[in-house]
């Protein structure tokens, strides 16, 4: 296999979120979720934006599945919404909520794309979260609760299952940084909320494993990468180090060896003492992965400082580094080197190849990428073609550092572009774009960018598609709906 080629049952897909895409928030049964809270209340997202159209996927689910199909999608990951689902939280399941994803799993099977279903991508309905959230211990029987009923339900159309989406999102940015929903800066209780997604996800293993033992279940960690900034500074690699056992091994090391790392232990010992990890639960975490998703984007450079210092993001936002990572305030990150998207991340295709060995070395299980994309300014033409060059290159040179880890040993055996279309994108709104399709959301059409005519030629050849060949795949104008 020459390394542009890519093997037999390997998934193309894409990725979406609940809240991100479905609308509807009113709809079918469905009650208030901690992002339908959070982006109600003044100041926390770009413009006062919420999801509650979004990209009214509720209503046009049918067309947006055609699409993918029309792209060659062979998966399709998206994420079951809790409040639809089970619109308290720990109350009556709502059958209108089924329903809805039982339509959507109709036409992904008309397609024959199968389905990778996330449980829970960061929208917790209200009410757990007024009981107390991720931090309260009582949260983790309720997600057990819903998981299994949900895989219940769909045992006999679903394979593959996830139990979180990024859980260092949820504990950190939730809890600690107070950036996303339910807004809250609680260093400590972020720590809780942390384990209690760990422990959620290793009792829903158990009780997942009872009603279907033949799913497929994963989690999904977002990747960082904290370099070094001066790998022959010690205090550089140290705090590197600290980073890493904030940001991944919090969520790899139970899995694999059933321990927190002491690193992590040491440097929160002044924030909390751990009570909240009762006996029993780090062997009821271990072992309980059948394959791990694998969401990257950018790489990261640290080095010591044990001054006052503030990160800058590309919007003017400041914010102290200890809010997002409690134990931490000697770390800085510094200016990311290389080409930016409009989230100010940096390009780095090496940081994905890296992470994907690491990833392969440390935990030792088949992977799927859930999640790889860039936000750009996505400009229409005049002939109303969207010439995303630096979207499908960016997809180009990713996949190919993925077909280099896949020759060099890690069991790879699918990729999910984020995203399938624009859409919410948390905090910032609709102000940023990463979709293969884009979405005019004052219309609701959909329109092809030169990056889904890219993927599709490449899904067609199972290999990647030159970045001089697109002129002569691209109709004018562009497919629309």
């Amino acid at each position: 296999m020459s390394s542009s080629e890519f093997p037999d049952g390997f998934f193309f897909g894409a990725s979406t979120a609940s809240y991100q895409i479905e609308g509807g928030a009113r709809e079918g049964g469905r009650l208030p979720s901690i992002w339908d809270t959070f982006a109600h209340a003044q100041g926390r997202t770009l413009g006062g934006d919420s999801g509650d159209v979004a990209c009214d996927h509720f209503h046009k689910y049918a067309e947006d599945i055609k699409a993918m199909a029309e792209i060659g999608l062979t998966a399709y990951r998206f994420s079951m919404a809790w409040p639809r689902i089970r619109p308290t939280g720990d109350g009556d399941f709502n059958e209108e909520g089924f329903a809805f994803y039982h339509r959507i799993l109709d036409e992904l099977e008309k397609y024959g794309i199968e389905p990778l279903v996330t449980l829970y991508h960061w929208d917790l309905p209200q009410p757990l979260e007024d009981a107390g959230g991720w931090p309260d211990r009582a949260i983790v029987d309720r997600f057990v609760e819903y998981a299994k009923r949900t895989v219940e339900e769909f045992k006999d159309r679903v394979t593959y299952w996830t139990t979180f989406n990024e859980p260092w999102c949820t504990a950190f940015l939730g809890y600690s940084s107070g950036a996303h929903a339910p807004g809250r800066s609680e260093p400590a209780a972020s720590l809780a909320a942390a384990h209690h997604l760990n422990l959620a996800h290793g009792l829903a293993y158990k009780a997942i494993k009872e009603v279907h033992p033949d799913a497929q279940v994963s989690i999904v960690l977002n990747s960082h990468l904290p370099r070094p900034w001066n790998v022959a500074d010690p205090r550089d690699v140290a705090v590197a180090q600290k980073i890493d056992a904030l940001a991944n091994r919090i969520f790899m090391d139970p899995y694999t060896a059933g321990e927190y790392p002491s690193i992590l232990l040491e440097s929160t010992s002044d924030i909390t003492d751990w009570s909240f990890v009762h006996e029993g639960d780090l062997d009821a975490i271990k072992g309980t992965l059948d394959l791990l998703g694998v969401n990257y984007y950018s790489s990261h450079m640290v080095r010591f400082n044990d001054g006052p210092h503030l990160l800058s993001g590309e919007d003017g936002h400041k914010s102290t580094i200890h809010r997002c990572w409690p134990g931490a305030d000697d770390a800085e990150f510094m200016p990311l080197i290389g080409k930016r998207t409009t989230m100010g991340w940096n390009v780095d295709p090496s940081g994905f190849h890296a992470h994907l060995m690491r990833m392969h070395r440390d935990m030792g299980l088949p992977m799927i990428v859930t999640e790889n994309g860039a936000s750009w300014p996505d400009e229409v033409s005049e002939d109303g073609r969207i010439r995303d060059v630096d979207r499908y290159t960016y997809l180009h040179d990713h996949m190919g550092a993925l077909l280099m880890a896949r020759e060099e040993g890690a069991d790879v055996r699918g990729y999910m572009a984020w995203s399938l279309m624009d859409n919410f994108e948390w905090a910032y709104g609709y102000s940023k774009r990463f979709g293969l399709l884009r979405v005019d959301y004052a219309s609701q059409a959909r329109t092809w960018k030169d990056s889904a005519y890219w993927y599709q030629e490449t899904i067609r050849n199972r290999a990647l598609t030159p970045l001089d060949a697109l002129e002569s795949l691209v109709d004018t104008p562009p497919l629309s709906y």
